[in-house]
């Protein structure tokens, strides 16, 4: 098969750990015998830099010409002071909207050999392994009117949560979809206590569910959700929900599985995937050689299983992460009393274990 990818490194960190993803993809590409054209592209900070534009026109072009779609992080403090539409963080939103990608697929998994580096309890994090649903293209993050004015010392600011019925209805079905494959359970998370858009929320998701009779439909409020999510995070399956809470809780649960850095993220339901790790740009710590490549390695999965519907190579790929982890490899962000490997070292090991487990692979199907 031909993988036809446009890579948006991105800003911080972005370059350093898509560095190793793509290097993983090709490990994958070159054992099971597909090609991969890649082109890359600026978005963000970089295209600031580059062209005074957070998503120039030539990387939405390349974007919808490709197959699927690998980014970095976005962000970089260099821009705090720019209006709206000139900090790097608008370029992800117009991309995500240029590409109707309304569906937010956060998977959050508790590796059995990091049961140590989560802040909880082994005995409450072991087998956690849940999927959040967050819908992308409404809520807060795009709605309007949106504004601050007034004069200084008097200022107010204004944002706008809307959602209609049918974004709402193609969000629960992704969710519904998902849980049908999985354990059959969706937790629907909203605050219909308190906001007209939860309570409409609330009313279509359960309607939706009954074209679901075997799935198991809950609803929580989203400050009980972050409560239980640390309380019995084994509980969650698919977790459903709007955009700014599936932001805040994602976040939580890759602290509850021991690390930002090992998350990945599918954004779907456009004509072209959008994938990139949950963990943003890092400013903090670009350019040391510490970040964890982990997040984008396992979004070159989601990569492959979701645009490509290439199971075995995506299963490959996390097979060949908790292989790594199995033996030892951590990086700084992972480390409890043992000595961190560099970025470089645990992509090396990853690839490493990706061509000793496709080869196994090739060699039982043959």
């Amino acid at each position: 098969m031909l993988l036809r990818l446009t890579i948006l490194p991105g800003d911080g960190i972005g370059l350093e750990v898509i560095e190793h993803a793509v290097l993983v993809l090709q490990a994958v590409a070159d054992t099971f015998g597909h090609q991969v054209q890649l082109q890359y592209k600026n978005i963000g900070g970089a295209a600031l830099t580059a062209a005074n534009d957070p998503l120039p026109a030539e990387t939405i072009q390349a974007c919808l010409s490709s197959s699927a779609i690998l980014l970095g992080a976005v962000g970089s403090p260099a821009f705090d002071q720019n209006p709206g539409h000139l900090r790097p963080e608008a370029g992800l939103l117009r991309l995500r909207r240029e590409l109707g990608a309304y569906a937010n697929l956060r998977p959050a998994v508790c590796f059995s050999a990091l049961e140590d580096s989560s802040p909880l309890r082994g005995d409450l994090v072991r087998g956690t392994d849940m999927m959040i649903v967050r819908e992308l293209l409404g809520g807060l993050y795009f709605g309007e009117p949106r504004s601050i004015n007034g004069a200084n010392g008097s200022r107010v600011a204004v944002n706008t949560m809307t959602y209609d019925e049918p974004a709402i209805e193609r969000i629960a079905r992704v969710a519904f979809e998902l849980a049908m494959k999985r354990r059959k359970k969706v937790l629907s998370v909203d605050k219909a206590n308190v906001l007209e858009c939860s309570r409409l929320w609330r009313e279509v998701v359960t309607r939706c569910a009954k074209q679901y009779p075997g799935v198991q439909l809950s609803h929580m409020y989203v400050d009980s959700a972050a409560m239980v999510l640390v309380q019995r995070p084994r509980d969650f399956d698919v977790v459903l929900t709007e955009n700014m809470f599936g932001d805040i809780l994602s976040d939580q649960a890759g602290g509850v599985v021991g690390s930002l850095g090992l998350l990945a993220s599918a954004s779907v339901g456009g004509p072209v995937g959008l994938y990139e790790p949950v963990h943003g740009s890092a400013p903090d710590i670009a350019g040391k050689g510490i970040a964890n490549p982990l997040g984008a390695i396992l979004t070159v999965a989601m990569l492959l299983r979701y645009s490509f519907q290439l199971e075995t190579e995506a299963a490959c790929i996390e097979r060949a992460v908790n292989s790594t982890l199995d033996l030892g490899f951590r990086t700084a962000d992972l480390a409890r009393g043992t000595s961190p490997v560099s970025t470089s070292a645990m992509g090396r090991k990853v690839v490493e274990e990706v061509k000793k487990i496709g080869s196994s692979i090739g060699r039982k199907s043959a």
